[in-house]
């Protein structure tokens, strides 16, 4: 593997993992964007344009975006999240140069008022389906819940208040200065001509004009991380689902490392504690632990999905089973974990398109390159008393949000 990187002059990252080994390539332009980054006025914006991005520019319909993907034969897609917007293809090497005239092309959309309106109510019927669909909104309303006036507080997809309300003169500004060359990077990995790479960048993007770039974490408040426990009744729902959220450590401090460790010998879907003692016994039909981190902050999501009358009893056990673990945990069960993420770590780096996106938001957030030899070395230094320390730093036992999802209502939570 090799790293490389050029800078355009307009501020344009261009950045390279090359495989000599690789079969493919895969390419992608990453936004430093998402929900984060918007207003309440326009929450929901980021996500929205993902969208509007696919229906065309003012040479390409969306019709055509999709027959040169497929001509190429490539497998294209994009995703929006809290922090990122990242649109990306995996193609044969000798499409490359294709690949990235046409993903340059959309970074500069239409947004066309009357694809506006008719996309507009599809991102409103995607909110509906969300609320309606298990669990029924509970993440969203947790994150709220736990970072309060911090700005990940906010859906990625808005709300439909937000989505009514948004004028199309609004996404066309907030394109015009988050879609600027300073706050995208151009990443590719895999079986990558790089100069070919940087070349390409030059001639599509080279004349893009720059804009002021702001610090995405300056005057951010803290979460507001206080303990709350929120209900949201559906007498139609078959089971009842908890998502927990209490703090873990950020995307660059060094303990993330060990926290997702942690999360493994706690929480995997198979192999943990919450597994042994919540699933595999029969008691719940999911449990489960995840570290998030983010540019600022970082959490532990526990989710848990059972019996409604049952729900309360077995969020005071996973607590135990939390509070057992700040006692000790064994170095069986601190290796089967590692030895779990050192094999997705591998299996990962074999497939360019999951390196693209760790190269691509490594890079995004950090501005630094991570090796898969450097992911692995890590995860094998890391020591039992590493996680303690996660586990006392950041104790999963407090000051959690807890979002409640299902059949139950508040007579019965508090009868």
């Amino acid at each position: 593997m090799q790293f490389r990187h050029e800078q355009l002059p307009n501020g344009l990252d261009v950045i390279a993992e090359v495989s000599e080994a690789a079969h493919s390539a895969s390419l992608g332009f990453f936004v430093k964007t998402g929900a984060r980054d918007e207003t309440d006025a326009v929450s929901g914006v980021s996500h929205f344009l993902e969208h509007m991005v696919f229906k065309g520019t003012d040479q390409l319909s969306a019709e055509e975006i999709n027959l040169r993907f497929d001509a190429m034969g490539a497998s294209a897609n994009a995703f929006t999240s809290e922090e990122d917007t990242v649109y990306y293809a995996a193609v044969l090497p000798e499409k490359q140069h294709e690949a990235v005239e046409l993903l340059a092309a959309m970074m500069r959309p239409a947004l066309r008022a009357e694809d506006f309106d008719t996309e507009k109510q599809v991102i409103l019927e995607e909110i509906r389906m969300y609320d309606d669909q298990p669990p029924f909104g509970a993440d969203d309303r947790c994150r709220a819940a736990y970072f309060g006036q911090h700005p990940l507080s906010r859906s990625v997809l808005g709300t439909v208040e937000s989505i009514t309300a948004l004028p199309v003169e609004a996404m066309r500004d907030y394109h015009q200065r988050r879609y600027a060359p300073g706050n995208l990077v151009l990443a590719a990995s895999g079986a990558v001509d790089f100069s070919a790479l940087v070349a390409s960048a030059q001639r599509l993007c080279g004349h893009w004009e720059p804009q002021p770039l702001t610090d995405r974490k300056a005057g951010v408040p803290a979460p507001l991380a206080t303990a709350t426990v929120d209900l949201i009744t559906r007498q139609q729902a078959a089971l009842e689902y908890a998502v927990r959220m209490s703090a873990g450590p950020a995307e660059d401090d060094d303990e993330r490392f060990a926290a997702k460790l942690v999360a493994v010998v706690l929480g995997d879907d198979s192999g943990s504690r919450l597994y042994w003692d919540l699933i595999d016994s029969g008691l719940a039909e999911h449990a489960a632990c995840h570290h998030h981190d983010f540019l600022d902050a970082g959490v532990f999501v526990t989710q848990l999905s059972c019996e409604a009358d049952d729900t309360t009893a077995l969020l005071e056990r996973i607590v135990g089973i939390y509070t057992e673990a700040t006692s000790g945990l064994d170095t069986a069960e601190v290796d089967q974990a590692r030895n779990k993420l050192l094999s997705r770590v591998v299996l990962a780096g074999e497939r360019p398109r999951q390196r693209l996106f760790s190269v691509g938001l490594e890079w995004s957030h950090l501005g630094r390159y991570r090796s898969v030899a450097d992911d692995l070395a890590t995860l094998d230094g890391l020591s039992r008393d590493d996680l303690h320390r996660v586990l006392t730093r950041w104790p999963l036992t407090e000051t959690a949000a807890t979002v409640l999802a299902g059949p139950l209502d508040a007579a019965a939570t508090t009868g």
